[in-house]
């Protein structure tokens, strides 16, 4: 018999429930381990489970390696073993010669969002696990995110009307890996995971020295969960302002009321209203700027004295009473030098 540490049918079972909602599923599948073993589990949990969506596997070849043509055909013979449809999509075009994790990433997820869309399928799968987990929130402390982003990955986000759904979030790299040993399947091996030029790479070396000291990708995780609590306590507490408050739906209020808030929740309001203005998403507008503005605001207020500042196309004014947030009124042309005749 197999061993499958961890990861035995009832906790497969346990792990995928939540894709029971779905009518049809597209996994994400790579070639490497993590989504290798998915697609093994998920093939084998939608025979036991009912009901089961409607699954398909897509691999997307970016075509950044000579490889990869040839991982993406051994997808594709392993879905066929294992009854799951297959497609191979393809990244055309000229690549980029800067920022190519981030801009591969951009269009995978729109290749794979544009699939599942043709196939009807409401989300999307993906095989990040505890250790990318760990990775992520570990990255984003380094750049000095807020709680919001050391919140890291969530079970299931949305992704244009579609969920990106991430079941293997608790589970260890290191069992998927024995997963697909214990059951012989094979698995590719993508070399820029050693590439030092990337700082997915330099995270998981950062990351190894510290586990020595105890903060491990499970203690990690559990700062990414507690952040995430947090956060959701965090949002609903400054809706619950925003109702009172009136902002950013009025983009003005009375400034006694919003600057008596807690802090945190100031600085979401003026970000939010801000965003509102600029037509853009408010983790877009800037933390630090938000922050310097805010703790200048609060001087102003605390001084009685009139405040304006602009941030991110908007203009945020403290005057007789109350803030106002409006669009940033254009900048003055500089006048034309006088011709003497």
């Amino acid at each position: 018999m197999s061993r499958e540490p961890g990861l035995a049918a009832p906790t497969i079972d346990a792990l995928l429930a939540p894709l029971k909602e779905f009518e049809a599923a597209l996994l994400a599948v790579s070639g490497g381990p993590d989504s290798t073993a998915l697609l093994a589990m998920a093939a084998g949990w939608a025979c036991r489970v009912h009901p089961a969506p409607r699954l398909a596997a897509a691999t997307v070849d970016h075509g950044l390696r000579r490889e990869s043509a040839a991982e993406a055909a051994t997808v594709g013979a392993l879905c066929q073993r294992l009854g799951v449809p297959h497609r191979t999509l393809v990244w055309e075009g000229e690549k980029p010669v800067t920022r190519i994790q981030e801009r591969a990433r951009a269009a995978r997820y729109a290749l794979l969002s544009a699939h599942a869309r043709a196939i009807g399928a409401g989300a999307i799968v993906v095989a990040h696990h505890l250790d990318d987990q760990a990775e992520t929130a570990l990255f984003r402390l380094l750049r000095g995110s807020g709680v919001a982003g050391l919140s890291a990955m969530a079970a299931s986000t949305d992704l244009g009307g579609i969920a990106l759904v991430r079941p293997l979030l608790g589970v260890a790299k290191r069992d998927l890996v024995a997963y697909c040993e214990a059951h012989g399947l094979a698995y590719a091996r993508d070399p820029s995971n050693q590439d030092p030029r990337y700082a997915r790479t330099r995270m998981r070396r950062l990351a190894s020295g510290l586990a020595a000291e105890g903060l491990d990708a499970a203690a990690l995780a559990r700062l990414a969960r507690r952040a995430s609590q947090i956060e959701d306590a965090l949002a609903r507490q400054t809706q619950a302002a925003a109702a009172r408050l009136g902002l950013p739906r009025s983009a003005r209020c009375d400034a006694a009321a919003l600057l008596a808030e807690p802090t945190e929740i100031v600085q979401r309001l003026i970000a939010a209203a801000i965003a509102d203005i600029g037509g853009r998403a408010p983790s877009r507008v800037g933390l630090a700027k938000v922050e310097a503005l805010t703790q200048d605001l609060l001087r102003a207020y605390a001084a009685g004295a009139p405040f304006s500042a602009n941030v991110a196309g908007a203009r945020v004014r403290l005057a007789r009473g109350a803030v106002r947030v409006e669009p940033e009124p254009p900048r003055r042309s500089p006048a034309a030098p006088r011709v003497r005749g």
